[in-house]
């Protein structure tokens, strides 16, 4: 299944894709269904190769008018293709396999309506699921597809849906047009009766682009289209404008689908979506954001990965990187969401430090040798910090000379493949600046940097000298040049701000080296509050002065701005992470603090670091008290939260996620049956079903409750949560009877697992999870061998026992890690990255001790 980059360049040397004609019959039979392809293709005369072509099973090999025997060159992942002509024309003819793990053409049937929905998802090497094909991203070809179907059916792909032919009792056929010129692996195909919300909108260049937002029927009655159409037309307007270029494909589609694994998924002209995003119970305004990101993300890609692809994964981060830039860029000039730097800081960054901290860090251009690289490189370096660097590399040659060498780029390379150099070189010429140390340091090397302030003050407050100290860690000892800027914050006495902290003095300047001097602050008052990196232009981790951190600790609700707020309330989680300061420290700040907090991502990233201090940071013998005590904060701020506010809702759903004392359980159980309200708390089907769960947790819920809770609320949602709760209910046989469902028996689709693992690992008392090392560790290496990566990665993950905090965890990985050597190095980064978090927390407990 695995395809190096030595094999993907020697195939491209060989060869030359112009079109695929793909005839798929979707009505043989709910496993399996029927794809005849025909490919056209230049080739050195006498050469062999081969196509990719994951099947179940192969009927017929036609190269050049000659049968070949399939049960000789069809291994079922490859078909060899020996002799080739100079021009080629290749028909394979084979049955594939419909899947349930959210890769290649992915089945799902609605329980509530018993209707089969179809969608694909390629990205990284799954069009070989459903055609055969060249499958790497340097081999762009035109499609043409065929599909016959039910005649009730919608059917979806990248070209506008043409009229259906009938063919025969209840089924018809859809014949599309030859779509653009694109890589293999954002072609679509969506099928179903989904139901769809058109309109249409004019592009930069006249003409009228379709537009359509679908949805299974199901969940129709919750489907913002207009929400989504709006972000759209605005997301069209900027990025046309910014990159000098009409949105390159005919029509615009948007599809929300069942049990997928991603966020979103840029298919040219036909994104995906997972359906969470479809808000059938209030969600935080957080979500919202969140989904409006995501949105204008894809849409990026049209430009930035459609129009002009990586030419092999090593440059993902070309596609990655610039839409995470560009969608918050959109979002903040060009949407309501002014704020959304403010949620990129929060979220993104962090996570983007977080991955730069683990000992599989990597350079943002990754060096890639073959797929299973590039399927664990969807990673916060890959999205995060490239996009972070991207808007420091902004700040420092400006946004228009930014977008003009965007927009040669685009024009140059239109619908071709690059690397890297290509587009640097039109950024220099733009820019007028020599990127060349800039993209060694920055792009080629791996690590974070921190920032520390040195001052000195005379006996009056005057400032005598101003440091920034720049430091690196061992592994990664470079000290990178950064664009940044120092803001000085007081206590506003009096007009409209009295009372608040706000910015007095800013000044932007380049540092670079151990020492950067910032003479134009010497002389100056010394304000109440130092923040480096004021405005999040730079990547790099910051700590406060002393002076500063007591500020911070008593004025962090008074910053009159959320980006500063957001930048020191990061600082305090970094020392927290990094065992400098007390995990129970951070956990009194969260929670003196949130309350006053107005962002939305803010707040749900602070409950996240605030659950994950409590399990993992806080020392042993403090933790129970300190998370019962946490839990009763997180109640008494819902009650003083606004009625019917985000941050209430918040606050509620924390609380029910951390209850485990009868006292709190109690109340749980009280919410939940209507007995205690909160005004303007509505406790609508999915807050239901989190109640469920954090009872079934506390050992309050048993299956027969679950069990009449599905039946209210028989649905793909319900069901997951359900799958959930079941695997919540803490008892060794409970947990035995998920274990066997998910790694033994592999039941569900790959979304069912994924919800029982986050049940099975949900514990209050981690030695129910005590017998599972030995049997995690016995199990992943079959578990990786026999299972597609999305699944393998979801259990070889979510499973790891990282609620085990101690020695005998790391010597149990260790030993496998030493067993398994360096012949499997995604499995083996998967296992370092989560071993990573044990360590991470020893450290951190042994400060808070």
């Amino acid at each position: 299944m695995n395809l190096t980059r030595a094999e993907a360049i020697e195939r491209t040397s060989t060869l030359t894709v112009s079109h695929y004609d793909v005839a798929l019959d979707l009505t043989t039979s709910d496993t399996t269904f029927s794809s005849t392809t025909t490919v056209s293709f230049t080739a050195k005369e006498g050469s062999s190769s081969f196509i990719d072509a994951v099947t179940h099973k192969v009927h017929r090999v036609t190269l050049n008018g000659t049968d070949l025997d399939p049960a000789e060159v069809s291994d079922g992942v490859r078909i060899q293709l020996p002799n080739l002509a100079a021009e080629n024309v290749l028909t394979v003819h084979a049955d594939a396999l419909y899947m349930n793990t959210g890769e290649g053409l992915h089945r799902f049937v609605d329980p509530v309506d018993g209707e089969v929905y179809l969608y694909s998802q390629f990205e990284v090497p799954d069009s070989r699921r459903m055609f055969a094909v060249f499958e790497q991203p340097d081999q762009k070809a035109t499609f043409t597809f065929h599909v016959l179907a039910p005649v009730h059916w919608d059917v979806i792909s990248n070209s506008p849906t043409p009229a259906p032919e009938a063919a025969g009792e209840g089924k018809a056929v859809w014949h599309f047009e030859p779509t653009l010129k694109m890589s293999s692996y954002i072609t679509a195909l969506i099928a179903g009766p989904y139901e769809c919300v058109r309109s249409e909108l004019t592009s930069s260049d006249g003409r009228t682009i379709p537009l359509g937002v679908f949805a299974r029927k199901s969940l129709m009655e919750f489907l913002d289209a207009e929400n989504v159409f709006e972000l759209t037309r605005q997301g069209f307007e900027f990025f046309e404008e910014q990159f000098g270029t009409p949105y390159p494909f005919p029509k615009y589609d948007q599809l929300f689908v069942p049990e997928f694994n991603a966020g979103a998924m840029e298919n040219a002209g036909a994104v995906t979506f997972l359906e969470s995003y479809v808000f059938r119970s209030k969600v935080t305004d957080a979500m919202v954001e969140r989904r409006a990101i995501t949105i204008l993300h894809e849409l990026a890609h049209m430009w930035f990965g459609d129009l002009v692809t990586m030419r092999w994964w090593n440059d993902l981060w070309l596609n990655e990187s610039f839409a995470e830039f560009m969608s918050t860029l959109a979002a903040a000039q060009n949407t309501k969401y002014v704020d959304s730097w403010t949620t990129f800081s929060s979220l993104e960054k962090s996570w983007a430090y977080r991955q730069d901290q683990l000992p599989s860090t990597h350079p943002i251009k990754a060096e890639i040798n073959d797929l299973e690289d590039v399927l664990v490189n969807f990673d916060g370096i890959t999205y995060a910090k490239g996009a972070s660097v991207l808007r420091q590399l902004v700040a420092w040659v400006g946004q228009e000379q930014f977008m003009a060498g965007v927009r040669a780029y685009f024009a140059k390379h239109a619908w071709g493949n690059t690397e890297l150099p290509d587009l640097m070189v039109e950024l220099e010429a733009a820019s007028g600046r020599d990127l060349t140390a800039w993209t060694e340091q920055w792009l080629e090397t791996a690590g974070v940097n921190k920032f520390t302030p040195e001052i000195s003050v005379d006996g009056d407050g005057v400032i005598t000298s101003f440091s920034i100290l720049q430091s690196a860690v061992a592994e990664h000892p470079v000290l990178r040049p950064h664009r940044a800027a120092v803001g000085f914050y007081n206590m506003a006495a009096g007009g409209e701000d009295a009372g608040k902290l706000v910015r007095t003095h800013r000044v932007e300047l380049d540092v670079d080296g151990a020492v950067t001097e910032v003479p134009e602050l010497v002389g100056l008052q010394r304000p109440a509050l130092v923040l480096l990196n004021d405005d999040d232009l730079a990547y790099a981790k910051i700590r406060l002065d002393a002076q500063s951190l007591a500020t911070a600790k008593a004025h962090l609700k008074d910053f009159k701005e959320s980006l500063p707020r957001t930048l020191v309330s990061a600082s305090a989680w970094d020392a927290a992470r990094d065992g400098e300061t007390p995990a129970r420290e951070y956990v009194d700040f969260v929670l003196a603090t949130i309350g006053y907090e107005s962002d939305s991502t803010v707040i749900m990233v602070l409950l996240r670091q605030l659950a994950t201090a409590l399990a993992y940071y806080v020392a042993p013998e403090h933790q129970k008290a300190t998370a019962v005590a946490a839990a009763d904060s997180l109640w008494e701020l819902a009650k003083g939260a606004g009625a019917g506010s985000d941050a209430q809702l918040q606050f509620v759903k924390a609380f029910a996620a951390h209850a485990q004392t009868d006292a709190q359980l109690d109340l749980v159980q009280s919410v939940l049956d209507g007995e205690t309200t909160l005004d303007g708390l509505a406790l609508d089907t999915d807050m239901r079903w989190e109640f469920i769960i954090s009872l079934a947790a506390g050992g309050r819920a048993g299956a027969s409750v679950i069990d009449a809770a599905l039946a209210l609320d028989n649905t793909q949602n319900g069901q997951l949560a359900a799958a959930t709760a079941h695997a919540a209910i803490p008892t060794a046989e409970g947990k035995a009877g998920t274990w066997a469902s998910v790694v033994e028996l592999g039941e569900g689709a790959n979304a069912v697992q994924r919800a029982a693992i986050d049940g099975f690992t949900k514990v209050w008392d981690t030695a129910l999870l005590e017998p599972y090392v030995a049997k995690y560790f016995g199990a992943i290496r079959q578990v990786w061998e026999s299972k597609s990566y999305e699944t393998a990665s979801t259990i070889i993950t979510g499973l790891y026992p990282v609620q085990l905090v101690k020695q005998s965890t790391l010597d149990a990985t260790d030993a496998f890690l030493a067993d398994l050597g360096e012949d499997v190095p995604a499995l083996r980064r998967l296992l370092v990255e989560s071993r990573d978090t044990v360590v991470r927390a020893l450290k951190a407990q042994a400060a808070d001790a």
